[in-house]
């Protein structure tokens, strides 16, 4: 890829446009073996050898984080409303790489997020076709019976719109006037864990996201907090990267 010799670094965290302009022409960067103070000198990331401050530099064209989201925060990348984004919890250095989220979880929901620049992979991982599960962990006002766990898997019917859901998966963990449990779900319709409960005469007072395909929530992440994704998660997901 061609860029500017500022915005390379600038994307990959090392200053601000004006800051790396000021540091560059102290000689502190090469091209190719060649110093370069001028911070708009047009690199290949592709074939170019590139430091600065004697660091090798590795281009990153593609991001992939995980985050525990927290209630209260959009799964956007901006709201005009003025609400807090998933992309507003992110450090310079994600922000750099304009990431956006795979899928969304309602403000009020927490857990698993993926975000990415990557519109191959959000794709495909959304694609109705490709039939990803996500599972999620509720707290449900009402007793679960067997007689839910049949409805989830046969289907249930929208309430407000009539319409019937694929089969989904109710592990039921502790019924009681508030219940425990898991659900699994291969599509992602507007709200559609709360409009499945509700279906069978039941409400979500709680919830959250801990899987997405083979992607499943690191538990020593804190609401709010993200990393990047490891190896073997990057290896889960390269079914989706064609």
């Amino acid at each position: 890829m061609k860029l500017r010799l500022d915005k390379l670094l600038g994307n990959l965290g090392y200053g601000t446009r004006s800051q790396l302009k000021k540091e560059i022409k102290t000689g502190c960067a090469t091209v190719n073996n060649q110093i370069i103070k001028d911070s708009s000198v047009i690199v290949d990331t592709d074939i170019d050898h590139i430091t600065y401050h004697g660091e090798t530099i590795n281009y990153i064209k593609y991001i992939y984080l995980m985050m525990n989201k927290p209630q209260g925060v959009i799964s956007a990348t901006e709201d005009y409303h003025c609400a807090q984004t998933v992309v507003d919890l992110l450090d310079d250095f994600g922000k750099n790489f304009d990431p956006f989220p795979v899928g969304r979880l309602d403000k009020d929901t927490e857990g698993l997020l993926i975000l990415t620049n990557n519109g191959k992979l959000a794709h495909n991982m959304l694609s109705p076709k490709k039939h990803v599960d996500k599972t999620y962990f509720a707290y449900i006002e009402g007793r679960l019976t067997q007689s839910d766990i049949k409805a989830f898997a046969e289907g249930v019917t929208f309430l407000d719109d009539g319409y019937k859901t694929m089969p989904a998966e109710l592990e039921i963990i502790k019924s009681n006037d508030i219940s425990e449990c898991r659900v699994t779900i291969k599509e992602g319709k507007f709200h559609q864990i709360k409009r499945m409960f509700e279906a069978v005469d039941k409400r979500v007072i709680y919830l959250r996201r801990l899987s997405m395909g083979p992607i499943s929530l690191d538990d020593n992440l804190k609401p709010g907090e993200y990393r990047e994704l490891n190896n073997e998660e990057m290896l889960l997901l390269a079914q989706y990267m064609d």
